[in-house]
């Protein structure tokens, strides 16, 4: 078999794989999905209760509604708002369902390489095929050849742990029975019983923290003795609770507000600047967070860890991947999105020539494309698989072509600096908006007007 003939491989189906595929199918490609679940859209189920803060108008991919436009399939209203679950049903298994025996579930990819190369040789390198082992469902092992390899495979099975040096705090793993890596739901009695009536500490301060902390406060409501103590690494300014009403995506900026309200109406404390060192088990069970500086928390029931996703590149250790290595995200796509360097949550339209590698034919796209890059929508997904899959089929016009704006946060400045509450204020102002007042924190403080509220004009 020719290496035109042979499939482009797709490694996982979530969204942006699935589109991938579709964008294939429509360029007359043949592709061929792996997913490692039983079922399209595997890694988005496991959050299904949480809601997205896109709309439907934003979560379908062009390409993916042609293919299935043929099987009657009807897309949802565009300014409804869907949970994971609603994605994962009336989205994604459809597309998968639509793309067919070119799908393959229960196949879990263990490595990448160029057929009788590894990754030192050199000699006719580009000539050859790619080749993937990978184990079925039963435990078998197979092997396949690819023409080109798109990595859809994500980053929501490798969680950050909640140490502040990148690795798991010390006693973190000894107390896996009481720390969780997931936003809880609390419709499933077992979670419910789990958090209600208890003291939890929700580490992270993202749109994740922000849901959990909603999450648990709507529970006290109800169940007084429900508990969240917040735990920042950062100091609090304007821009901790995002952009608010000038988010461009509103449902975004509302979890944000609703992460206040949990704090301000006495639900949660919040404990800033504290470093998690290590976790560390008391005499009834609980545990206390120890931080770098010394302090130790009052015990908790439970932990959950928000501290954001990254990359699984173990199977891709044969691939000469070009990376960031503070990122690592693609060399060239790193410098877009680095948090590092600019916070204000629009990135620069980019496609197959910021995504690419030394290794040409390989993609990572979607969320893994972002390596540790904290924010991704799903359009951005959408433009990066239109544009691989266009270099893939050799028009290079249609992949040069990438037009994408994406929404702004509403929030800028603060970017990289590190434990220092003076300069964090002063660039608060940072690229685009003025800097926007402090938020009162504490058990049942008032709040300021407009406070945690960006200006309604400016960008980045």
């Amino acid at each position: 078999m020719s290496e035109q003939q042979l499939p482009v491989v797709v490694i996982g189906a979530g969204p942006a794989g699935l589109a991938a595929a579709a964008h294939l199918v429509e360029r007359g490609i043949t592709p061929l999905v792996l997913e490692a679940g039983p079922a399209a859209a595997a890694a988005v189920r496991e959050w299904s209760h949480v809601r997205l803060f896109s709309t439907w108008g934003e979560l379908t991919d062009p390409a993916a509604e042609k293919l299935l436009a043929p099987t009657g399939w009807t897309k949802p209203n565009g300014a409804g708002y869907p949970s994971g679950g609603d994605w994962a049903e009336l989205y994604l298994q459809p597309l998968a369902d639509a793309l067919g025996d070119r799908v393959r579930y229960g196949a879990r990819v263990t490595g990448v390489s160029r057929a009788g190369r590894d990754r030192i040789v050199d000699a006719d390198r580009e000539t050859q095929p790619f080749v993937l082992h990978l184990t079925t469902a039963d435990g078998r092992e197979e092997r396949l050849f690819a023409r080109a390899v798109i990595d859809a495979s994500g980053t929501w099975a490798s969680p950050s742990p909640a140490g502040a040096s990148g690795l798991p705090a010390l006693g973190e793993k000894a107390a896996a029975d009481r720390v969780t890596y997931r936003v809880p739901d609390l419709k499933d009695p077992a979670v419910r019983a789990r958090y209600v009536g208890k003291r939890t500490a929700v580490i992270g301060s993202g749109a994740s923290a922000f849901t959990a902390l909603a999450t648990l406060a709507e529970a006290s409501r109800t169940e007084p003795a429900t508990h969240a103590v917040w735990v920042l690494r950062r100091g609090i300014s304007g821009s901790t609770f995002g952009g608010g009403e000038a988010d461009q995506l509103p449902a975004r900026g509302a979890l944000g507000l609703a992460a206040k309200a949990a704090v301000d109406d006495g639900h949660a404390d919040a404990v800033t600047g504290f470093r998690t060192e290590a976790i560390e088990r008391a005499e009834d069970g609980r545990l206390v967070l120890v931080g770098e500086d010394g302090r130790r928390l009052d015990p908790v029931d439970e932990v959950i860890v928000l501290t954001g996703l990254r990359p699984d590149l173990s199977f891709l250790s044969e691939i000469r991947l070009g990376l960031d290595d503070r990122l690592q995200a693609p060399t060239e796509l790193a410098p877009l999105i680095d948090p590092n360097q600019h916070s204000c949550g629009t990135v620069y339209p980019h496609g197959h020539r910021e995504l690419s590698h030394p290794e040409p034919g390989i993609y990572l796209v979607g969320m893994k494309s972002y390596g540790r890059a904290p924010t991704f929508l799903a359009m951005t997904g959408y433009e990066q698989v239109r544009s691989v899959t266009a270099a893939i089929a050799g028009d290079l016009d249609s992949a040069d072509r990438v037009e994408l704006t994406l929404p702004a946060t509403g929030v800028c400045g603060g970017a990289g600096l590190f434990d220092d509450p003076s300069a964090e204020q002063a660039a608060d102002g940072g690229c685009c908006t003025p800097a926007p007042p402090l938020v009162q924190i504490g058990i049942g403080a008032p709040t300021t007007p407009g406070a945690g509220q960006a200006p309604s004009s400016g960008g980045c």
